[in-house]
């Protein structure tokens, strides 16, 4: 699988990244910072399972379908800086929230996390036509995240106050939704098309 947007590329996972990714999973990275750092972070044991795991479906071409995740990568050099994944809120009503990762501090700030988290919520509705909407979790400390839901036609829906404790501080946890009609009248020729406005703003 492989989805090519104008300066990041979403594909399947490949041998070479595991080294790269193992790397980023370990403790004291700044990405971790705003990814959910209210939940307990994997051990070295938990991290080293994890990459072995990867390797054998890469191995075996283990790759779900729809997929359940995919590797964000520079266009031009193909080297891992972030993931895009999804997980059910309510499976029974084909309801699902997506996540994004930027692991480099130096690719932030540079419209990466919007295009990997369009193409993602893009693919999405097409591969799971039975979709009706597309949920997005944050939290109030992470302004990245919330400013990039909204450039990308999310709109807040919930907000539960001080339901997060990060460094002793109580945040608000936030929840996002787009609905597929949404999207469509935001993006009426594909995600793609868009990023070709130069301006970056959304279509109107």
């Amino acid at each position: 699988m492989r989805i090519d947007g104008k300066n990041i590329i979403l594909r399947d996972w490949q041998v070479r990244d595991l080294a790269e990714y193992e790397l980023w999973r370990q403790p004291g990275q700044v990405w971790e910072k705003f990814n959910g750092p209210y939940y307990s972070k994997p051990s070295a044991a938990e991290v080293a399972k994890l990459i072995a795991e990867l390797r054998e479906k890469i191995r075996c071409g283990q790759f779900a379908e729809p997929r359940e995740e995919l590797v964000i990568a520079e266009s031009s050099t193909d080297r891992l800086i972030g993931r895009v994944s999804w997980y059910w809120q309510g499976k029974e009503t084909n309801w699902l929230s997506v996540g994004i990762a930027v692991f480099n501090p130096d690719c932030w700030g540079r419209g990466i996390g919007y295009e990997a988290l369009g193409l993602w919520s893009e693919y999405l509705f097409r591969a799971m036509p039975v979709l009706a909407r597309l949920d997005l979790r944050t939290w109030s400390g992470n302004k990245g995240m919330m400013r990039l839901a909204e450039k990308l036609g999310y709109t807040q829906e919930a907000c539960f106050r001080k339901a997060r404790i990060v460094n002793g501080e109580y945040y608000d946890s936030i929840g996002y939704g787009v609905l597929r009609e949404e999207w469509d009248a935001v993006y009426p020729d594909g995600f793609i098309a868009a990023l070709s406005d130069k301006s970056g703003d959304r279509k109107k």
